[in-house]
């Protein structure tokens, strides 16, 4: 679990009287979701304390940055940078249940295709988590089984790609003056007889090879189209990530023992929608040795919505990384039980793929 040294600094800053005060703020907090007051932990505690003595601990940890007071008569919350202290230096982890390892491993039998599997695996951990789950996985590189070319206008045509795993992708190519319908045919033959079973890069090599030995037999034009026409692919193929999000509907579900913040939930949707910037926070946990968490602010992607990330990356048998795998949730959740969840997953599709 990858950690920061200031909560760390401030946690040495603690006696044992306001570090068992503290924990005991932030196990009542993620469990209701409620400010915690002084009161509460005298009577149910086990502390010992009166409520005064709480309240004076409570405005020393107020001023160390690790609690707040959303209202001037309210109890206390741990804010984010209580949170990532509980996270780095006091929470006890609880592992995966056998029923919860099976249900993880349940969409990973054999025979599954890949891609499926992981959609199965994003799926059991979102409900396990009651968090949206999604993976990263790196864009599939595609292998050509067949290309078509549907001619729209004298300057553009929609080029149709099947690929060896029978999914069909489509881009629209504009078109050199003079390039006509039969043009177009001629290429789309070449390609799919020529070019099948290879990937768009080693099609493209083939092609450079055999017009530089004049083994092609197109003429000009008609190379031009099949060169533009793999060219629509292979700018973003091999680069091009692929993510997964299940589970999206837990976010707008009430919490235990509060209601849910739909302002908040609201922009975390938004947020969800940013592909590309989800992918980029994702892309910085590739490189962890361990399970990364990002709470609120740490990610600027989710510091308006108050969200925390946990993400783990899973790997091939080369040690490589391959993808990753995480939840999306409000900063208020399980981490104790959470993190060992992701991580195992992580751990059981390293095991998948390898």
């Amino acid at each position: 679990m990858q950690t920061t040294s200031q909560p760390t600094l401030a946690l040495a800053e603690l006696n044992d009287r306001a570090r068992e005060i503290f924990r005991q703020i932030v196990d009542a907090y993620l469990a209701s979701g409620a400010p915690v007051g002084s009161r509460t932990l005298s009577k149910g505690g086990g502390l010992g304390l009166s409520p005064a003595s709480i309240r004076n601990v409570m405005q020393d940890l107020e001023e160390l940055g690790l609690l707040a007071a959303p209202h001037t008569s309210a109890g206390r919350l741990p804010t984010e940078l209580g949170l990532r202290m509980f996270v780095d230096g006091m929470m006890q982890a609880a592992e995966p249940t056998d029923d919860e390892r099976a249900a993880l491993e349940a969409g990973l039998a054999p025979g599954v295709a890949m891609e499926e599997a992981l959609t199965r695996t994003t799926a059991a951990l979102s409900g396990l988590s009651q968090c949206a789950g999604l993976v990263m996985v790196p864009g599939r590189e595609l292998v050509i089984r067949q290309v078509s070319f549907v001619p729209l206008s004298p300057q553009r045509a929609l080029v149709v790609l099947v690929g060896s795993d029978g999914s069909v992708e489509n881009r629209l190519l504009d078109l050199p003056a003079g390039v006509l319908p039969a043009t177009l045919e001629a290429a789309a033959n070449y390609i799919s007889s020529r070019l099948a079973g290879l990937t768009l890069a080693e099609a493209m090599a083939r092609l450079e090879i055999e017009i530089a030995r004049d083994r092609a037999a197109l003429d000009q034009l008609t190379q031009t189209a099949v060169a533009a026409g793999l060219a629509a692919w292979s700018s973003d193929a091999a680069a091009r990530p692929v993510l997964i999000v299940r589970g999206q509907a837990h976010l707008i579900e009430g919490e235990v023992g509060g209601e849910v913040d739909l302002e908040r939930v609201r922009q975390l949707l938004d947020d969800l929608e940013d592909k590309a910037e989800l992918i980029r926070l994702l892309e910085s946990a590739r490189g962890a040795d361990a399970t990364r968490i990002f709470i609120g602010a740490e990610s600027r992607l989710f510091s308006l919505s108050g969200s925390s990330v946990i993400a783990a990356p899973y790997r091939g048998s080369d040690g490589r990384v391959i993808g990753v795998v995480g939840v999306i949730g409000p900063t208020r959740l399980n981490y104790a039980r959470v993190i060992p969840m992701v991580d195992y997953t992580a751990r059981t599709l390293s095991r998948l793929v390898s």
